[in-house]
């Protein structure tokens, strides 16, 4: 190993890279009291450009972490998109405007934009609060793993070992820090260094599709340009997509060919003055002029590869950018790593308190490879109809306004994150969907309006599922008046939290640390009472709610009908990241045991963990 050793050090995860993906993870174990340390090779955050558009779902994640109000408030929304196509003067002319997004269960119905390095900061801002900083400049030069199965197997041991060496240190021989991590998670960009010392192969292959991009403040009378636009101009392809204040961010297709030399894009053959030229023509007959600074710019190849592992013995994980590339166009690329870490938190977590069984780790690679594969394929055919020339007379078999828009629509659940769909394993189970049989098990739970029973104050119940770490057992009690049916209750009580229950077996009598119960009645509110509930579903009378209409009359009521609950009511496990591990009836509390006992470590006859 080169170098002087300085030190030696030990921590529960050592997260290397400070982009999204890895500020989302140290944020949120460090929000769940994890010991974390992340290092950046960069000597300071982005400071413009990159990635810039979040997507509902991951505004849905944003603010299950208490983040969202200050993207919102940052950050612009794009609520409609506009298309443009070859026009019979020889320009482009609008053919339609729809919404951006189509989802019809989105909570927040827009993208947001703002530039990476904001983004950035609200992690790090969050960060700061808990005493927790990137470590800059810092990089990894050696990486070594436990072969010993033993310890790989033993949650409490520290198997891998990564030498730092802080890039600031001018000395002829850098002193190194010597850490040993119980794991590690690469989120160090496209070109990995943890990716490639593990060895992992990036499968897939490069298009001939070149692209330049370029943020600025532009001068012009094109009608749309605060609506996310796809134009195929005769001239080749654009994006506009509007950014925070007055920016907008221009995606420009090239079409000369001596741009790429070997497979390898040459960017010293076009400047930024020669793209803003290209941009000029593709808007005609509209004016463009840029008499503004340029805040970035880039030139990019689409390429579309997928890691062929996410993980070394469940100990060492790749995460965003270091394990899947794709192209830019739909927005996916911040929103893909930001969830792949997003995944991992709560894994992670439940491992390192000594709550889940280290196979749990597993799914992280089973659920995030399947959905980057799936975010390939998809990107291939969108970026392949947004790269290619629009249909005229002279070019008849290029891309209708039609055919565009209908893959826009139909793409619009993926790429917006709200259809991302987990496969069955142990964590996701659909046994049991009958009993809420318009909610999908794998899916997020989606939102709807309840009201508080004690006060008849509204709420979301997204905002009753916050991202700390919990497994949320939602009870849907059905009429709580009704005497037959607390019996159930009653019954369905004593199962989970008496004696020998399947709480009090997991947990312990601290299992409120573990698990958090949420009851929600369809009464009506004028004669909900939260008291007539068994004491285990409220825990606190601000844990019951009912399924009925604010007092305004303008929202709620929905939820039973929206998740096709019957009045005999429903169990639904939400995991701690949002999405729907298991349904079942009230009746059948052996198959909420068998769920938990499939990947949970009984606590009963031992300490468990501070949460």
């Amino acid at each position: 190993m080169p170098g002087t050793l300085a030190n030696e050090s030990h921590v529960d995860v050592l997260i290397i890279g400070a982009g999204p993906a890895g500020l989302m993870c140290a944020n949120g174990l460090s929000l769940a009291g994890v010991n974390v340390r992340i290092v950046d090779q960069r000597p300071d955050k982005v400071p413009a450009g990159q990635a810039d558009g979040i997507q509902p779902r991951t505004i849905e994640v944003l603010q299950s972490y208490g983040l969202a109000d200050r993207l919102l408030r940052e950050g612009n929304q794009l609520h409609m998109a506009a298309f443009y196509n070859p026009g019979p003067s020889g320009g482009i002319t609008r053919t339609g405007r729809a919404p951006d997004v189509t989802a019809a269960s989105a909570r927040y119905p827009f993208e947001t934009t703002l530039h990476q390095g904001a983004i950035e900061s609200i992690f790090l801002d969050s960060m700061k609060s808990r005493g927790l900083f990137v470590e800059r400049p810092v990089a990894p030069v050696a990486l070594e793993w436990s072969q010993d199965e033993n310890q790989l197997q033993d949650p409490t041991s520290y198997p891998v070992t990564v030498a730092l060496k802080n890039l600031s240190d001018e000395t002829q021989e850098p002193r190194l820090e010597r850490v040993h991590a119980k794991f590690v998670v690469g989120a160090d960009g496209a070109h990995s260094w943890v990716r490639k010392t593990l060895g992992f192969a990036m499968e897939g292959e490069q298009t001939e599709f070149v692209w330049g991009v370029v943020d600025t403040i532009p001068d012009t009378d094109f009608p749309d340009i605060r609506n996310r636009c796809a134009i195929h101009s005769p001239n080749g392809s654009c994006m506009v997509i509007p950014r925070e204040g007055d920016m907008v961010r221009l995606y420009i297709q090239l079409t000369d060919s001596q741009i790429i030399e070997a497979g390898r894009l040459n960017k010293g053959k076009i400047n930024c003055d020669q793209l803003l030229q290209v941009a000029r023509k593709s808007l005609k007959p509209f004016r463009i002029e840029f008499p503004n600074p340029i805040d970035w710019w880039t030139l990019y190849i689409i390429g579309q590869r997928v890691a062929s592992k996410f993980s070394m013995h469940e100990r060492i994980f790749i995460a965003g950018d270091a394990c899947h590339t794709h192209s830019p166009k739909a927005g996916q690329g911040m929103n893909a790593s930001m969830n792949d870490t997003h995944n991992l938190i709560w894994k992670l977590t439940q491992v390192l308190r000594g709550w889940s069984h280290i196979s749990l780790l597993k799914t992280y690679e089973f659920e995030r490879r399947k959905y980057a594969q799936d975010l390939i394929a998809f990107d291939k055919k969108f970026s392949a109809l947004f790269s290619t020339k629009a249909q005229t007379d002279e070019d008849p078999d290029g891309v209708t306004h039609e055919q565009f828009l209908e893959a826009f629509q139909t793409f619009g659940g993926f790429t917006s994150g709200i259809g991302i769909h987990y496969a069955p394993s142990d964590i996701v189970n659909p046994e049991g969907q009958s009993a809420a049989s318009k909610l999908i098990v794998g899916q997020r739970l989606p939102p709807q309006i309840l009201l508080r029973a004690a006060d008849c104050r509204p709420f979301e119940i997204q905002d009753l599922i916050p991202a700390d770490t919990r497994f949320k057992i939602l009870i849907f009690a059905g009429n709580t008046n009704d005497t037959q049916q607390q019996k159930r209750l009653f019954t369905l009580a004593d199962q989970l939290g008496g004696d020998g229950g399947i709480l009090i077996k997991l947990a312990g009598a601290a299992y409120g640390s573990v698990f958090d119960i949420i009851s929600v009645s369809n009464s009506s509110k004028e004669d909900v009472n939260y008291t007539d509930l068994p004491a285990i579903f409220r825990t606190h009378w601000s844990k019951v709610f009912t399924d009925a209409q604010e007092v305004a009359g303008l929202r709620g009521g929905m939820a039973y009908k929206s998740y096709g609950i019957s009045k005999d009511g429903a169990v639904v496990i939400v995991r701690p990241d949002g999405y729907i591990g298991k349904v079942t009836g009230i009746e059948n509390v052996n198959s909420i045991n068998q769920y938990f006992s499939s990947f949970m470590i009984m606590q009963s006859a031992m300490t468990l963990h501070d949460s």
